[in-house]
């Protein structure tokens, strides 16, 4: 526009100049003079040239056509980069706004009870007290508006999440249903035909001639036990590895047994004693188990589902740490689903004296959440993997407030807390600093029973 009003303005001066000298007809001169004279103006090049910058450029007012200097083409290039310029600059504007948006968010997502750093690897940085600093109040307006919008849209992922969560459980239970009638059945039949053998066995306890073939106890020979409880109920009392088979479709594997505390019959899942085993691991060893059952092991993804599908299971967890101070959570109710839902985790009903660290608050709950190791990323952090930042499997939220499998310390350690960690354990306070030293624990054990069993 401005170089047209340059032109108008040029045309005007040079057709006065040409109207004292007595030159040009009448009716050119009441159309200069007109405010529709600019709309007959034509603007081109005078000829061919080679370099645009050197070709002389005429305008045309019929019938007058006027020659303009070579430097006229400069200044119409140089309202053409004026106005790249100023589209370019909109967009960098447009780039920053965007980029102070995803800070922000960014910036949402906290972890388990590190503070902040300057790690590049899942960041918890300061950038949006940044953003709010360096913006003007138009710039802060439009950063707290996306950051609602946000939140909102957090808030919603998060119900979704859940509703899938609770519709992938009902599949997998109607799945289970048939299943699960048909070996109901088979453990009543059981258990009545085995209620009328000790009726019988007590009967002919009373009898002196059928005392020397009694049986002890009945029909042992013939029953495989589907975990240790089953193995203390047949009388064994010595802990120690055997072989169990929770459902006869699949093959027996070996567990290590823990029949003298707390009343026995314990199927070991998880230990940690010495740190000669590393956690470390990807899919397929959490999937199949790792270790030594009389040391250091995880018993496997598929074998905790087979052993936690048949009959409800109590978890009880076992702690100490390197002063000396022992602690227990138990939870009445313990189960993990198939691979297919990537062994997701359902626990509930704590008691205990090491405190609730599983389900520890509404953004750190390891309930219902999939588990996640360095090679496969299912937990609820969307900016990074917490199986590959703290290098071990676990069924992590975003990220912890409970890692059992975490790096083995022999005391206690500094930065980033990769070890075993329990976050209500009674001395955790004073860790919240990066430069703090951490907990480390000398020994973890992870073991279930039914809720049956009777000692």
């Amino acid at each position: 526009m401005k170089l047209v009003y340059v032109c108008c303005s040029l045309l005007i001066a040079v057709w006065q100049e040409v109207e004292a000298s007595g030159s040009g007809p009448s009716g050119v001169q009441d159309r200069v003079s007109g405010g529709s004279s600019c709309s007959q103006v034509r603007l081109k090049p005078a000829g061919q040239c080679e370099d645009e910058e050197e070709c002389p450029y005429q305008i045309t007012l019929p019938p007058l056509t006027i020659q303009l200097p070579k430097q006229f083409r400069l200044l119409e290039k140089t309202m053409k980069e004026l106005q790249s310029l100023k589209e370019t600059v909109n967009r960098l504007k447009s780039s920053c706004l965007e980029c102070s948006s995803q800070q922000v968010d960014l910036n949402l997502q906290k972890d388990s009870g590190d503070p902040p750093t300057k790690s590049a690897e899942l960041s918890r940085g300061d950038t949006s007290t940044r953003v709010y600093q360096n913006g003007n109040n138009s710039d802060n307006d439009i950063v707290q508006h996306m950051q609602v919008k946000m939140n909102r849209m957090s808030i919603s992922l998060k119900n979704a999440r859940s509703q899938i969560n609770s519709l992938q459980g009902r599949l997998e239970e109607l799945n289970l249903l048939n299943q699960q009638n048909v070996e109901d059945i088979v453990d009543r039949k059981v258990e009545n035909i085995t209620g009328i053998v000790n009726k019988i066995s007590n009967t002919c306890t009373n009898c002196p001639r059928q005392k020397t073939i009694q049986p002890d106890p009945p029909f042992q020979h013939l029953i495989t036990p589907r975990d240790c409880s089953d193995i203390s109920t047949l009388g064994q009392r010595k802990s120690g590895v055997y072989k169990v088979t929770p459902d006869p479709r699949n093959a027996s594997f070996a567990v290590y047994c823990d029949m003298e505390e707390f009343g026995g019959g314990w199927t070991v899942l998880q230990r940690r004693i010495n740190g000669s085993v590393s956690f470390n691991r990807n899919w397929a060893d959490y999937k199949k188990g790792f270790g030594d059952p009389k040391g250091e092991y995880w018993l496997g993804n598929d074998k905790i589902h087979l052993l936690t599908k048949t009959k409800d299971m109590i978890l009880r967890i076992e702690l100490e740490d390197y002063e000396g101070t022992r602690g227990y959570a138990k939870y009445e109710q313990f189960y993990v689903s198939n691979e297919f839902l990537n062994y997701r985790l359902s626990l509930s009903g704590y008691s205990g004296t090491a405190g609730n660290a599983m389900q520890f608050s509404k953004h750190f709950n390891h309930d219902q959440k999939f588990f996640s190791t360095p090679d496969k990323d299912n937990d609820m952090y969307p900016s990074g993997n917490c199986g590959a930042y703290y290098g071990s499997g676990w069924w992590f939220d975003a990220c912890m407030s409970a890692n059992l499998n975490g790096k083995y310390y022999k005391s206690k350690y500094k930065g980033k807390r990769d070890g075993i960690f329990w976050s209500t354990w009674h001395n955790l306070t004073s860790e919240y600093y990066p430069t703090n030293y951490r907990q480390a624990f000398k020994s973890v054990k992870m073991m279930i029973r039914p809720k049956n069993y009777a000692p």
